[in-house]
Parts: C-alpha cells; structure tokens; sequence
C-alpha cells in the first residue's frame, strides 16, 4: 500500500552567532568581537501514515511563508512522488520566487531515503564519497578580523596549511567608505602572490562593486593571479544575462553566476547564452534537490561545471552524486568566529573551518536520507512562535 503523508509542521526558530554582526549597511554578515547577531530559520517535519518522518532545518521566514501557501496541498499525497508535488508546486508558487519548494523538497528526499533505508546520494546515483571543500570567507571587516588584503593573504595560509586546495575571498561590503574597489583589487594580490602556485582562487564580491567598470578592473587583477572564478561581479544583482557575457568576453578568468536566478528555466537560459562559465545551484534555493539536480544536468549536457552553494547535508548528498562539480563550499568561515551552522545536529555533523581532513576533504553522511539527526528539543526550545501544522 502507497505511504500518505498525514501530517506537515514547520516551526521557525532563531539561534544565536557569537562576535558576528552586520556591516554598517546592516545587510552583510561581519566579525565583531562582543557581538551576538540572532539568526531564524525553520525546521519541517513531514509524517506519514507509513511511520517515516522526513525532515530538514534550514530556509528562512520568506521561504516558511511559501510553505503556508501550500501546506494544506501535501496532505493525502504520496511522499514519493516528488516529481508530481515538484511540478503542482512550481506552477502553484509561479508568481513568486519559488524559495518555499526547496524545504519541503529536501525534507521529502529525507523521507525517501528512510523509506528505502539508503542515504539520498545513493537513490541518486553516487560518484563518490568524500567532497574537496574550498574555504569561503566571511566579508571583510574593520574589526581586527579580515580587516586588510594581508589578513586575507595570511588567513589564505592558514587554509592551505589545513588542507584546502581551494580559497574564496568576499571582500568589503557596507558604507560608501568601505566600497574600496582598489583594497578589493590589492586582496586579489596579496592572496594571489601568497599562495596561488598551490590553491585554486576564487573571489565573490556579493554584488558590491558598483559599475561595469569596477567589475572589469577587478577581473583583470584576478586575470593576473590566475584566479579559478570570479562570482556575482557586480550590482545588477547577478542576473543580467548580457551584462555577464560582456564581461566574459573581457577577461581570461571564469564567471560563475545564478545564484540570484531562480530554476531550471532561467539557468538554462544563462547558459544558452553563453553568460556564465560556471554554473550555480542550490538546493535551498533552486526548489529542493529535484531542482538542483535537473540544473546540474543541464550544466552537464552543455559541457560545463555547476558550483553548488553554501554547505549543508543536503549539499553533500546532491555533491556525492554529481560529476561536473569540483568543490563544497564551507561557508562563512574567519580566524576569529565560528560558521553561522545551527546547533541542532545531534550526531557530531559540522560545516565548521575544521571539519575538513588533512586532505581538505569532508565526508558524505552515510546514514539514511540527509544521514543526519535533529536536536528537535533545541528547535522547540527556541521557536519564535511561528509553528504552523498541516493535517
């Protein structure tokens, strides 16, 4: 008999970050000793009459509000069939950006991973077993932290002396003050010169710098050093398909975008034309890991690489079944504070600075669907208030 789900629950919840606050425009994740930023995210619960709970923690408020649009939809339908509820839920969520989709998509590839008693990578095909991870800064700061292109170049080091092959830099954000593109540019260098014959670089100036030309005279520093990518370059937010390829067309260093373009549809539509080299994904945000799969396939069948975005169990998972992908994304990490990682992994998992082996590798949990256990006592313990139950 075909398993239903019974009941859907989500709960919102906030955590603290110790010596993290904001960047003076009050949008970029910084280091600041003394300070203690509260984040919120939500965790889901998706039973079934089967007995088999699929689950996840992640998302954000605007993605738990897209979860309330659909909820009541998920109740009686077959857990497995999550190309069907893929489908139903993209065109129900087609006025809006979709964010809701990847929660519920994760938390229902967890359930089919307990329901066959096999971890997610290997109802998806698995490739391998161990992910080389790149180092993935925290922005720049003024704090005593990444506070200059040679803090960034020493922490560069430290990097390598643990084992990652691969480094990126976020650079400065904020105030008029701080959108130094020539500090930006001096990074570029000091990093390069510092350890470029023995890392892959990468720099992700978040859409900070504001014009063409800015991106363009940045390029060409990473051009100089050898870079491996250069992400979302500048202030159109990462989704000018023309734009991107002009910029291409200028520089010897690979673009990597869509991270800020939301499917399947609009990433093939960068990569047609020809406006990314890399190609970016997540299954957070690119409707679960169904979407994110569909577009590593579509990279795939054009020749290229697609880069996944931020780490996380569900990262692992998809990265253990992929090909065409080169590097896990620890994120944030600094010399001085910790990954902005939830506490509510109760069976050691960690996306910390540490976490990789001497080889700069992390390991793919083994156990079934995201292979990883919840501390649901601690997300009930600091739920914000906003639980909302389907049955």
């Amino acid at each position: 008999m075909a398993p239903e789900i019974t009941r859907v629950e989500t709960t919102e919840f906030s955590y603290p970050i110790e010596d993290v606050g904001y960047s003076p425009d009050g949008f970029n994740p910084i280091y600041e000793p003394g300070a203690n930023t509260e984040r919120k995210i939500f965790g889901i619960r998706i039973e079934t009459d089967a007995g088999v709970t699929g689950e996840y923690v992640g998302g954000n408020s605007p993605a738990m509000a897209q979860v309330n649009m659909f909820g009541d939809y998920l109740v009686g339908k077959n857990p497995l069939h999550r190309e069907r509820i893929w489908s139903e839920l993209k065109k129900a969520l087609r006025k809006y950006d979709r964010m809701g989709i990847g929660p519920i998509d994760i938390a229902l590839w967890d359930l089919a991973g307990k329901y066959n008693d096999a971890p997610i990578h290997e109802l998806l095909g698995a490739y391998r077993t161990r992910l080389p991870a790149y180092a993935s800064t925290y922005p720049g700061d003024d704090n005593g932290g990444l506070d200059s292109p040679e803090a960034y170049a020493d922490f560069a080091e430290e990097c390598l002396e643990m084992g990652y092959s691969g480094f990126k830099i976020h650079g400065w954000g904020g105030s008029d003050e701080m959108r130094d593109i020539d500090r930006e540019i001096a990074t570029v260098h000091a990093v390069g010169q510092r350890v470029g014959d023995e890392m892959d670089l990468m720099i992700d100036p978040y859409c900070e710098p504001e014009t063409f030309g800015d991106a363009l005279r940045l390029g060409r520093a990473c051009d100089e050093e050898g870079f491996f990518w250069f992400e979302d370059p500048y202030r159109d937010g990462g989704i000018s398909q023309h734009s991107h390829r002009k910029l291409a067309d200028k520089l010897d260093t690979s673009i990597l975008q869509t991270e800020h373009v939301r499917g399947l549809e609009p990433h093939t539509d960068f990569i047609a034309n020809e406006a990314t080299d890399f190609v970016r994904a997540d299954p957070e945000y690119d409707a679960g890991i169904t979407g994110a799969y569909k577009i590593a396939h579509v990279a795939e069948g054009f020749g290229l690489d697609v880069e996944l975005h931020a780490p996380g169990p569900a990262q692992r998972q998809l990265m253990a079944a992929l090909r065409n992908t080169n590097y896990y994304e620890m994120a944030l990490v600094h010399p001085n504070c910790e990954n902005t990682q939830p506490p509510v992994y109760e069976d050691g998992y960690a996306d910390f600075l540490d976490a990789v082996d001497e080889d700069g590798t992390v390991p793919v949990p083994d156990g079934p669907g995201l292979g990883v256990e919840y501390d649901w006592d601690y997300i009930e313990e600091n739920k914000t208030g906003s639980v909302h139950t389907y049955e």
